[in-house]
C-alpha cells in the first residue's frame, strides 16, 4: 500500500521554491519519475539520457524560527548551479544527476521515515546527499552500511560522526567541529602560548570538542592548567580560571552562554591586554544583540569584555583566486550564487553544498572509469541496495576524490574533510578576518598587522614572574664610596701626624699607641662600607657568600679596635680620678693594650665559633609580586640577598649582648668622668665624647638597619653614613684639637701642667669636682679641716725648706753630718716622707716628675752608682746621698702637685721643680737617679 501523495509546506507557501524543488527532482514519498523517463529536453545534454538518482535529505520547511531549515533552503541555489554546470560539461555522459529531495524537518522520526520511504517507493538511489541536523544524520548514517549507501553531508559538523567504526559510509565536505583543534594548536604555537584553560558548556557537542582538544594538545608541550564546565551560570568557573592564573581561555559554548561568560569575565576583570579568549566563530552576525537583554550586564561592559576575542570556524569560501573544478574562481561562484538566490535566504554552507555535488559527480566518474577498466559488463546503474561490490567501489572512489573547489582543497582523510579554518577577531564591534589555517598543508597564515592585541604585545600564557634583584644603586654606591675614600685619606693623615709627632709632649701624653689603634679601627670600619655595598649586581653568588664572612669580620674587628682603645683610655681616667682610697695608681699603656687585646680575643672566639659551627650563607628572600612599572604584561617579584645562617638570631644575640654591654659600660665611664678636664692627659674629655658618639651611632645604625632590611638602598645608605659619621667624628674629636694646639702653640704641653677641675652645680647628685687626691669635698666640715691642714703644712714646708738649705750649706760629707741629721732632723725627714706618701698615689705626680727630669738633665749625681735605678734597694736611709735624693724630688712634688690643689703654692710658677724662694744652690740640686715614668 503506497502512502498518499503529499506536498511540503514549502511548496504550498512559496510557488517559486516549489518550482526550484521540482527542477531539482524533489518528490514526496511515492512520487518520482519512472526510471529512464525524460524530464524534458531543455537543460539536458543531447546524450544525457540516463538519470542517476541521488537521495537528498535536508530540512526544507518554511519556518522562520527553524535555523536548520534555513540552511537547507539556503543551499538549494548552490546545488542547482553545480548540477547545471555538471550537465553542461557532460561529465557523466550518458548519465545525469537526478537529485531527489526529502524533507526531514530536522526530526528524528520524520527524517527516518523519509529515508525509508525513499528507499521503498523511490528509485534506486546511488548515494545520499545531505544531513544537516546532527541527531537525524547520525541515525541515518549508522544504518547506511546495511543499504550499501554512501552519504555525503555538507552541514553536519558534530564530532560524533567522525567515528569510522560506527559510521563507515559517512563523508562530509564541511570540516567537523574537531577540525578547529589542529588550527587552535597551530595558533597557540605561533604565539608561544604553552599554558591554557578550557571553559565548556555542558552540551555533548562542546564536550566532544573539548575532549578532542585535550588529545590534540597532549604531547605538544602545551599544558591545560584548568578545565572548567558549566550548565547555566559560568561565573563560578570563570572565577576559578582566574584563581588558577589562566590567561589563554579556550571556550566552547553557544551564543546565549557566550553573553553570560563575557559578563562574568568583565566582573572578574578577565579581559584586556592580559587575557585572550578563543571561542567558536560560527555565531551569527551581531549575535550578542539577541541575548543582551537576558543578562544583567550593560552593553558597553559586554562589548568591552568581548573586545579582541578570536573566533575559530571553517572558511565558507576560499580566499584564493585560483580556478576551481568548475572553471570559476570562488569569487565568480559567489557572484553567481548571489544572483541565483536573489532575495532568498543565504547559508554559509552553500559553498560546501556546491562542492558536495561536484564530489558526487567526480566519485561517480571515478567509479565509471573503474568499472570500464575492470568489468565492462557492469554499469553504475546496476547498483541496488544489496550490491555490496558497487557500494565498496563508490566508497573507495569518494575517499580518493580530490580537487580544488570553491571552499578550498577538497580532500578526505578517513571520511573527514581536510578543509580551511579561518580566524576572526572582534574589533570595534565587528568580526575581522585575521588569518587562516590550511589543514592539508598544516600551515597557518596570519594576515599582516590584522590581529590587534590590546597590549603592546600578545598576552602571556601565564603571569610571567620576573625576579628582579633589589640591588644597591650604582650612583649611591659611588657617592658613599667617595665619602669613604675621603674618610680613609683623613684617617691616614691623622695616622701620619700621630706617628711623626709621637715624641711631642702633647702627643706623648695622649698615648699615641692607643691613638693608632683608634685610627686603625676607623679605617677598618671605613673599609667595610665597600664590602657592604657589593651585592649580586656586582659580584657572583659565590663571591657574595665569601663577602658575607669577610665584611662581618672586618666591621667587628674595626669596631672593637677603635671602641676598645677609647674604652681603655676612658677607664684609665675613671680609675685614676675615682680612686677614693688614695693609693698610688700607675696604669701603663701595656695594660691598656692588654684590655684591647682581650676584647679582640673575645671577638675572635665568637667569630671563629660562628664560622665553624654555623657559617654565613647567601639566602634569597622573595617578596610579593608587583606590576611592571613599564606597563609590560609581567609581574615583578623582588628578591633580596641576605647573609644569614640557621641560627642567625642566636649569633646576633651573642654579639649584640657583648657589644651592647661593653658600649653601655663605656658610656657609664664617660658619664662618670664627664666633669674631668685634664691638660696632663689632654684628650680625656674628647675621648669621653667619642664614646658617646660611638654608642649613639651604633644604636641608631643597628635599629634602622633592622627596620629597613627589605630596602637595600636605604639600609646601605644609613649603615654607611652611620659608619662614616661615627668614625669621622671620633677621629676628629681625638686629633683635630691636637692639630690645632700643635700649630698654634707648640709649647702648650709644657706651659700648663696643673690639674683643672670644673664643678657642675646643676646636677642632682651635687658631686664636687674630682681632685688629684680624689678627696670628697661634699662635706663642709671636711673642707674646713683640709684648709686648716693646708695652712699647717705650708708652715711646715717653709720651715723644712729653710732647714734643708742650712744643712746643705754648712755640712760636708763627714761623719758629723750623719750624726747631726740623725739627732736633729730624723723626725723632720719622716714628716716629709709621710707627706710624700700622702700624695704619691696621684698620677699628676708622674707628669710633674717627668717635666722636672726633662728640664734638669742628670749630671754627676753625687757619689752614687749611675746605673742604679729607682727599683734598687736603699742601703742607708740616713746617708747624706739618700737624703739629698729624696729631698730633691719630694719638695717639688709637695710644692707643685699637692699644694696647688688645696690652695697652696700657685701652679703658674715658672718652674714646677724650683720654689721661687729657694736659694741658687737649692735650685741646681741634681736628682740622684733617673725616674722612669710611663702609663700616660
Amino acid at each position: 500500500m503506497h502512502p498518499s501523495p503529499r506536498r511540503p509546506a514549502a511548496a504550498t507557501s512559496n510557488p517559486a521554491m516549489l518550482l526550484l524543488l521540482l527542477c531539482l527532482g524533489w518528490a514526496p514519498p511515492g512520487w518520482g519519475w519512472p526510471r529512464g523517463s525524460s524530464r524534458g529536453a531543455a537543460g539536458l545534454p543531447p546524450n544525457a539520457t540516463t538519470p542517476i538518482s541521488i537521495m537528498g535529505l535536508m530540512p526544507l520547511s518554511q519556518s522562520e524560527e527553524d535555523q536548520k531549515s534555513r540552511i537547507g533552503r539556503g543551499v538549494l541555489p548552490a546545488v542547482q548551479l553545480a548540477m547545471d554546470q555538471i550537465r553542461n560539461e557532460s561529465l557523466l555522459n550518458p548519465y545525469f544527476l537526478d537529485l531527489r529531495l526529502y524533507d526531514t524537518e530536522c526530526d528524528n522520526a520524520k527524517g527516518l521515515k523519509a529515508f525509508y520511504d525513499a528507499i521503498k517507493y523511490g528509485p534506486n538511489h546511488l548515494m545520499v546527499f545531505g544531513g544537516v541536523c546532527a541527531t537525524v544524520t547520525s541515525i541515518i548514517a549508522e544504518s547506511l552500511k546495511g543499504w550499501n549507501l554512501v552519504q555525503l553531508s555538507f552541514a553536519a559538523t558534530t564530532p560524533e560522526l567522525a567515528d569510522k567504526k560506527k559510521y563507515p559510509y559517512f563523508f562530509r565536505t564541511v570540516p567537523s567541529d574537531n577540525a578547529v583543534n589542529p588550527a587552535i594548536l597551530k595558533l597557540l604555537k605561533h604565539y608561544h602560548w604553552k599554558r591554557v584553560g578550557t571553559l565548556t558548556q555542558d552540551v555533548q557537542r562542546f564536550s566532544e570538542v573539548r575532549n578532542d582538544l585535550t588529545g590534540v594538545l597532549y604531547g605538544e608541550d602545551i599544558e591545560i592548567s584548568d578545565t572548567e564546565s558549566f550548565s547555566n551560570d559560568p561565573c563560578t568557573s570563570v572565577k576559578k580560571l582566574k584563581g588558577n592564573d589562566v590567561r589563554i581561555i579556550l571556550g566552547q559554548f553557544d551564543e546565549e552562554m557566550a553573553v553570560k561568560v563575557f559578563c562574568c569575565a568583565y566582573d572578574e576583570e578577565m579581559y584586556g591586554s592580559k587575557y585572550q579568549w578563543i571561542i567558536p566563530g560560527w555565531y551569527e552576525n551581531l549575535w550578542w544583540e539577541s541575548w543582551i537583554n537576558s543578562s544583567q550586564c550593560l552593553s558597553k561592559n559586554l562589548l568591552a569584555a568581548m573586545e579582541g576575542y578570536i573566533g575559530v570556524d571553517f572558511e565558507p569560501l576560499s580566499s584564493k583566486t585560483n580556478k576551481t573544478i568548475s572553471g570559476r574562481t570562488p569569487q565568480q561562484y559567489e557572484k553567481e550564487y548571489n544572483a541565483k538566490r536573489g532575495d532568498g535566504q543565504s547559508s554559509k554552507f552553500h559553498g560546501y553544498a556546491y562542492d558536495g555535488i561536484w564530489v558526487i559527480a567526480r566519485t561517480l566518474q571515478r567509479a565509471m572509469n573503474y568499472l570500464n577498466s575492470t568489468n565492462k559488463h557492469q554499469k553504475i546503474e546496476d547498483f541496488n541496495y544489496t550490491n555490496h561490490k558497487l557500494g565498496k567501489i563508490f566508497l573507495n572512489a569518494m575517499n580518493e576524490t580530490r580537487f580544488f573547489g570553491v571552499t578550498g582543497e577538497v580532500v578526505f582523510r578517513n571520511g573527514e574533510r581536510m578543509g580551511t579554518i579561518k580566524f576572526t577577531q572582534f574589533q570595534e564591534q565587528k568580526e575581522v578576518k585575521v588569518g587562516e589555517y590550511n589543514a592539508v598543508d598544516d600551515k597557518l597564515v596570519i594576515i599582516n598587522n590584522s590581529i590587534r592585541f590590546q597590549g603592546l604585545e600578545p598576552p602571556k600564557d601565564k603571569t610571567i614572574i620576573q625576579e628582579e634583584l633589589r640591588k644597591i644603586s650604582l650612583p649611591l654606591y659611588s657617592i658613599l664610596s667617595a665619602l669613604t675614600i675621603l674618610g680613609m685619606i683623613m684617617a691616614s693623615a691623622f695616622l701620619f701626624f700621630n706617628i711623626k709627632n709621637r715624641n711631642q709632649k702633647l702627643i706623648k701624653m695622649s698615648s699615641p699607641y692607643m691613638n693608632n689603634l683608634i685610627i686603625l679601627g676607623g679605617m677598618l670600619s671605613y673599609a667595610s662600607i665597600f664590602l657592604f655595598g657589593l651585592d649580586g649586581s656586582f659580584v657572583s653568588e659565590k663571591t657574595f657568600e665569601t663577602l658575607c664572612t669577610v665584611r662581618t669580620w672586618i666591621l667587628t674587628v674595626g669596631y672593637t679596635t677603635a671602641f676598645g682603645a677609647m674604652f681603655a683610655k676612658t677607664w684609665r681616667v675613671h680609675a685614676i680620678f675615682k680612686n677614693v682610697k688614695m693609693k698610688k695608681k700607675i696604669i701603663k699603656d701595656q695594660k691598656l693594650l692588654g684590655i684591647v687585646g682581650g676584647m679582640l680575643l673575645i671577638d675572635l672566639c665568637i667569630l671563629i665559633c660562628w664560622q665553624v659551627v654555623d657559617p654565613l650563607r647567601r639566602t634569597v628572600e622573595k617578596y610579593n609580586m608587583e606590576p611592571d612599572p613599564a606597563g609590560r604584561d609581567i609581574s615583578i617579584r623582588p628578591i633580596l640577598e641576605h647573609c644569614e645562617n640557621t641560627h642567625m638570631t642566636i649569633w646576633l644575640g651573642i654579639v649584640y649582648a657583648y657589644k651592647g654591654l661593653l658600649m653601655l659600660f663605656g658610656c657609664f665611664l664617660a658619664w662618670e668622668t664627664r666633669n674631668v678636664s685634664i691638660p696632663a692627659l689632654n684628650d680625656s674629655k674628647y675621648i669621653g665624647m667619642s664614646v658617646y658618639n660611638v654608642g649613639i651611632m651604633c644604636i641608631i645604625g643597628a635599629a634602622v638597619s633592622f627596620l629597613t632590611r627589605d630596602q637595600p638602598n636605604v639600609q646601605f645608605c644609613i649603615v654607611a653614613l652611620v659608619i662614616i659619621f661615627c668614625s669621622t667624628i671620633t677621629l676628629c674629636l681625638v686629633f683635630v684639637p691636637k692639630l690645632i694646639t700643635l700649630r698654634t702653640n707648640p709649647d702648650a704641653a709644657t706651659q700648663n701642667r696643673r690639674f683643672q677641675f670644673t664643678q657642675n652645680q646643676k646636677k642632682e647628685d651635687s658631686k664636687t669636682s674630682t681632685s688629684v687626691t680624689s678627696v670628697n669635698q661634699a662635706s663642709t666640715s671636711r673642707l674646713e679641716g683640709l684648709q686648716s691642714e693646708n695652712h699647717r703644712l705650708r708652715m711646715k714646708i717653709t720651715e723644712l725648706d729653710k732647714d734643708l738649705e742650712e744643712v746643705t750649706m754648712q755640712l760636708q760629707d763627714t761623719p758629723e753630718k750623719t750624726t747631726y741629721i740623725k739627732q736633729n732632723h730624723y723626725q723632720d725627714l719622716n714628716d716629709i716622707l709621710s707627706i710624700r706618701n700622702f700624695t704619691d698615689g696621684k698620677d699628676g705626680e708622674k707628669a710633674i716628675l717627668k717635666n722636672h727630669l726633662d728640664q734638669n738633665p742628670p749630671a754627676q749625681w753625687g757619689s752614687s752608682d749611675p746605673s742604679r735605678t729607682s727599683k734598687d734597694p736603699i742601703e742607708d736611709i740616713n746617708s747624706p746621698e739618700h737624703i739629698q735624693r729624696r729631698l730633691s724630688l719630694q719638695l717639688p712634688i709637695l710644692h707643685h702637685a699637692y699644694l696647688p690643689s688645696i690652695g697652696g703654692v700657685d701652679a703658674s710658677c715658672a718652674s714646677p721643680c724650683v720654689s721661687p724662694s729657694a736659694s741658687p744652690r737649692h735650685r741646681h740640686v741634681p736628682p740622684s737617679f733617673r725616674v722612669m715614668v710611663s702609663g700616660l
